[in-house]
């Protein structure tokens, strides 16, 4: 087995995701140099490269938009081991329940669940108190669920 080095991979900050899902296409496509991207959480204008050398690292980075050049050296594995703890957040939101917005440009705005992404933790809301119904991601833990659609069905049948 050939030996394998961890770059880091200098992005335009905010960008990071972009960055990250143009080479996994790209890694689907079958380009040789790149094992395993890492994004760590937090960490802005950055992202790791698993890579056998960094030669191919850089041969399969041309072209990525976004993507502003590796660092000099290969980072040793421990110095970011930490951020490299894998945690699963289960979000317990459903599809038609109302959130509040607890962060961002919306927040303390109602709106009802959509779509929900959770390989990407983002969720797809439409504002309650806005005229035209605009769809608007958000991170999951950018919202509060304030209600549960069950909950409206349970209020109905008390009603009957």
């Amino acid at each position: 087995m050939t030996e394998t080095m961890i770059f880091g991979l200098r992005t335009a900050a905010n960008r990071e995701d972009q960055v990250v899902d143009y080479l996994v296409s790209k890694m689907h496509k079958k380009v040789e140099g790149i094992l395993a991207v890492i994004r760590p959480h937090g960490m802005r204008g950055y992202v790791f490269v698993e890579a056998t050398s960094k030669v191919e690292a850089e041969v399969a980075l041309t072209g990525v938009p976004y993507a502003r050049g590796l660092l000099a050296s290969p980072i040793p594995y421990a110095e970011i081991e930490h951020m490299l703890e894998q945690v699963k957040v289960e979000m317990n939101i459903h599809k038609k329940d109302i959130v509040e917005i607890i962060s961002g440009p919306f927040k303390r705005e109602n709106a009802k669940v959509m779509r929900i992404n959770k390989q990407k933790e983002e969720i797809v809301v439409e504002l309650l108190d806005s005229a035209v119904p605009i769809p608007i991601t958000v991170k999951m833990d950018a919202v509060k669920v304030i209600r549960r659609e069950s909950d409206d069905d349970e209020d109905e049948n008390k009603e009957q």
